[in-house]
């Protein structure tokens, strides 16, 4: 195993298979098996077997009948959670869209209305293009931000929601409402919060930059937070705030999550305002952070604005890494390759070492995972059979290459091949 995979995978087990054993469980449940044949977890030397019993990889023998895969020596490293999406927002699979100039949030709001007016292509299908594109490309699971605004009432939502059900054999997703116009600068938007968390359409209520984009902290964070009490949904806010409007918010979060036993149930997005503390203002904040288990995620934009993620984690902070927005208003970028955002946030964080690389991976496969509430697939006995399948040496050398994804599979089953659903 190549170093820096061992620290990503724990220790890797060689699993047999192919030996005749019960094939139903006590329950009279007839389990589905199967045998993932001659693979390389991790970059491993020595090919093994790696056996899938109900969507999970087991250490015990396979049962007879099970299905057998041949994977040709190929790599198989843990499939990858995109932690912040804007799917609803994207032209993907559409014309191209020429962009205009843009000097703030509120030039963005407005050109995705004109956007969104001008598609014809309901949300539901684009969406559901651009996520099933992600599976293809080794995405297991992906929060959705879903923009909710009287310019849209809730089209957003069902779109999203209606591409989560055509893929929810491939794909887990959480869908946030998120207040994209302001839950206060924009009257109307309250109401549709309200209306999404009470309809359990969505799994999180959001915010944004409440000082200095909707202009009324305290309003804003009591409206989403009793949301959340109220209803039993998490909390995601966007933070773009640099200096000591971002600090003020974040203090003003963690109280909130204190004062209404959220604690683990809060994420904070983007986060700007971390990358600028001093070390011992971070070392605070991120104890503070962690008391609460308040999650955070970064797009690793650039090396100023990425969060100093190894120093969250001292204190066991969980933050995950998410793609943002793909080829919308905001941006003719992105593309939902959660195996290129990890490689981005080794090119924006300059590592060279080998546990580097690893540890880049380890964010882009577990971190998201764990903002999400999600097992780690991290290919040891036990774990959701959540993995790609790639021609490599090892972690390092497919992070830095981006090889094609040859098979992906998710919950034992084999979700895409060579780039597309199967």
């Amino acid at each position: 195993m190549l170093a820096g995979a061992a620290a990503l995978a724990g220790t890797a087990t060689a699993l047999s298979a192919g030996s005749p054993a019960a094939a139903s469980r006590a329950d009279g449940h007839r389990s589905k098996a199967v045998v993932f044949r001659n693979v390389r977890p991790f970059g491993a030397k020595t090919p093994v077997d790696l056996t899938v019993v109900d969507g999970r990889i087991t250490d015990g023998r396979a049962p007879k009948g099970a299905e057998v895969i041949d994977c040709g020596g190929r790599v198989a490293l843990p499939s990858l959670v995109d932690a912040h999406i804007h799917p609803d927002k994207t032209t993907w699979g559409g014309d191209w869209v020429s962009r205009k100039p843009a000097s703030g949030i509120a030039d963005y709001v407005a050109q995705d209305v004109e956007l969104f007016k001008s598609q014809k292509r309901p949300v539901g299908e684009r969406a559901y293009g651009l996520m099933a594109h992600a599976v293809t490309r080794g995405t297991r699971a992906m929060r959705a931000h879903v923009d909710v605004a009287p310019a849209y009432d809730l089209a957003g939502v069902e779109g999203v929601n209606a591409a989560r059900e055509r893929l929810k054999h491939a794909l887990d997703v959480q869908i946030v409402a998120f207040p994209q116009h302001g839950v206060i600068r924009t009257p109307g938007t309250a109401e549709l919060l309200e209306e999404a968390a009470r309809s359990g359409s969505v799994d999180l209520v959001g915010g944004i930059d409440p000082i200095s984009f909707d202009n009324a902290m305290d309003e804003q964070l009591d409206l989403v937070f009793d949301l959340a009490d109220r209803h039993g949904v998490g909390v995601d806010i966007h933070l773009h705030d640099r200096d000591e409007k971002g600090t003020e918010v974040l203090r003003a979060i963690i109280d909130r999550t204190r004062a209404l036993s959220l604690r683990g149930k809060v994420t904070v997005s983007h986060v700007f305002c971390l990358p600028y503390l001093s070390d011992s203002e971070l070392g605070k904040m991120a104890a503070d952070l962690g008391e609460q288990d308040i999650s955070l995620t970064t797009v690793a934009p650039n090396e100023s604005l990425v969060l100093p993620i190894a120093k969250l984690r001292e204190h066991g902070v969980r933050v995950g890494l998410g793609s943002d927005g793909v080829r919308d208003a905001w941006s003719p970028f992105g593309n939902a390759d959660m195996l290129h955002r990890t490689h981005i946030l080794g090119w924006v964080t300059d590592v060279r070492l080998d546990d580097e690389l690893a540890e880049c991976y380890r964010v882009g496969a577990h971190g998201g995972a764990d903002v999400m509430g999600l097992d780690h697939a991290d290919l040891k006995p036990g774990a959701p059979a959540d993995f790609i399948l790639v021609r490599g040496e090892g972690v390092q050398q497919v992070l830095v290459d981006m090889p094609q994804r040859d098979m992906v599979v998710h919950g034992g089953r084999v979700v895409a091949r060579n780039g597309e659903l199967a």
